[in-house]
């Protein structure tokens, strides 16, 4: 209804789970690092817990898209079942025909033969199941029971269990320790900081081509965090009706009011009351502990005793930098030839690397430098990479154009397109650029080819020297093969596919986290030239 009004092309704040506006905070990569850890780790159960709308969801099909081929996975949505029901569940996800089945036996038995056979050909078997808060404490035994078949080296079937707080309360139950011995891996999706819940805002505008002025001032997105405390769901359902409010009032940016009118709409009085009292509550509390401190210094003596950390935890909540940036919905109004030739803004990017190169094969000369051209698709990759790269836009007959971006924030972009530098908004540079981008990477010595595991020579001991600089631990000697468990350690903490293998992606964040010399992205200053 009020995408038109806010230029928007399409709906930015949907609660489906659309793929493009995935938001991974660091909160939900560590999630699926400890996901895709806890399949390595040779069975048994794994937990996720969150709040409702934390993005467990989002966590589950991400590490779901990442599982190896050679895995069979079985998702039960619906855990309200008794043992009987749930065991035939597992066995029709599996596809595991039962015939005539009246008992437990009945299933046990065919299970644990399908568990043997595909283990036989190597295959491994994950059991998922959400909204675990809700099995009763006999299902939970006997799933636990179910891990009891096993080999000399791992257990045959892998259980993740992913669901809300009371989960791990229900875990800490006497009756149920057997149970949490057999956890490998937990972790809890905190909700996002203040910080984040603006970022999260901002991507989310910005891949519904939001216009080039924040739709949410300073002040309302800190309201917006209070109000939502933080869970991407109810931010979603928030900033829904607070666009929709605006677009009622006939403003173009929503305020704090519009905001709490939002917020007792979708959440209800009592749940706004109950927020706005926890804040005073929190901000009584700061007060009584300021008014200790200064009393203490008084009966002290001491004249020049500061409180500021106590003066800044009273004092209103701080305001984002969310300013806005200029319009770049028509940058450059001219595109010249040079700026359409791909191998011309090859050059330009392998300036900011200290390196020249000439002719059509740019990424092939570049080669002889140690240095190789990579492409890639999405901001987040852009983010995590850190590096200047080509993006593909598109002026306003479609044709393509090459820009090469230097510098990214949360919500202004650095571009040289032909030479000339410019900052624009991310949701003008939404609406000009297709998704794809090439960046350059430096190899080390010796490089030509991903580096797998048992590998040695020169290339196998910057790996490893690099690894120890990160684990903060000794460098292996000279001439050791690679160790792959170190290298699928690093690629799952990075949101890596941890394969073990490492190629570029995994070579440039290596380089990135142990602070190698190399081009990064710098900040943009915050007003943009038209």
């Amino acid at each position: 209804m009020y995408q038109q009004f806010f230029q928007l092309s399409q709906t930015p704040f949907s609660i489906a789970p659309d793929p493009r506006y995935l938001f991974m905070s660091e909160r939900h990569r560590e999630a699926l690092a400890h996901l895709l850890f806890g399949l390595k780790g040779g069975g048994g159960f794994v937990l996720l817990t969150g709040e409702i709308g934390a993005g467990k969801t989002t966590v589950c099909r991400l590490f779901l898209e990442q599982i190896p081929a050679r895995c069979n996975v079985a998702y039960l949505f619906n855990p309200k079942q008794t043992v009987t029901e749930l065991l035939r569940s597992i066995c029709d996800e599996f596809g595991i025909p039962v015939a005539a089945a009246a008992t437990v036996k009945d299933y046990i038995d065919p299970l644990n033969a399908y568990l043997l056979r595909t283990h036989a050909v190597k295959q491994n078997n994950i059991l998922i199941i959400d909204e675990a808060q809700n099995l009763s404490a006999d299902v939970l035994e006997q799933l636990r029971l179910l891990t009891n078949l096993e080999t000399n080296e791992r257990k045959l079937l892998q259980i993740i269990l992913i669901g809300q707080p009371e989960l791990r309360t229900m875990l800490e139950r006497p009756e149920l320790e057997q149970l949490a011995q057999r956890v490998i891996a937990r972790f809890h999706l905190a909700a996002l900081s203040q910080a984040e819940t603006a970022h999260y805002i901002a991507h989310r505008l910005a891949v519904a081509g939001g216009r080039d002025e924040p739709l949410f001032g300073p002040r309302a997105l800190v309201r917006i965090h209070q109000r939502a405390r933080g869970i991407p769901r109810r931010i979603n359902l928030l900033c829904d009706r607070a666009l929709l409010g605006a677009y009622a009032a006939g403003r173009h940016q929503v305020d704090v009011a519009t905001v709490d009118a939002a917020a007792r709409e979708v959440f209800g009085r009592d749940a706004v009351v109950a927020s706005a009292g926890t804040l005073r509550w929190r901000s009584a509390l700061a007060g009584v502990v300021a008014g200790a401190v200064l009393l203490g210094a008084t009966l002290l003596g001491y004249n020049r005793f500061t409180v500021e950390p106590v003066r800044a935890a009273t004092s209103p909540a701080p305001r984002l930098a969310v300013a806005p940036v200029a319009p770049a919905a028509r940058v450059p109004r001219v595109v010249s030839s040079a700026a359409r030739d791909l191998q011309v803004t090859y050059q330009r990017l392998a300036q900011l690397w200290q390196l020249k190169v000439t002719g059509d094969e740019t990424c092939k000369a570049l080669q002889k430098e140690n240095v190789y051209c990579f492409n890639g698709r999405g901001l987040t990759d852009l983010r995590q990479l850190d590096r200047p790269a080509i993006l593909t836009l598109q002026d306003d007959e479609g044709k393509d154009y090459y820009a090469v971006l230097t510098g990214l924030t949360d919500t202004s972009a650095s571009l040289q397109i032909d030479g000339i530098a410019d900052t624009v908004s991310l949701a003008a540079l939404t609406r000009r650029w297709n998704g794809d981008f090439s960046t350059l990477w430096r190899g080390p010595a010796g490089f030509r080819a991903p580096v797998s595991a048992g590998a040695q020579g020169p290339v196998s001991d910057w790996l490893a020297a690099q690894l120890a600089v990160i684990d903060g631990s000794p460098a292996p000697p000279a001439g050791k093969p690679v160790d792959e468990a170190r290298v699928r350690r690093f690629q799952l903490m990075q949101g890596l596919k941890p394969d073990g293998i490492a190629g570029p992606q995994t070579l440039m964040r290596l380089a990135s986290t142990a602070g190698l010399a190399e081009p990064r992205l710098h900040t943009p200053p915050v007003a943009a030239r038209k």
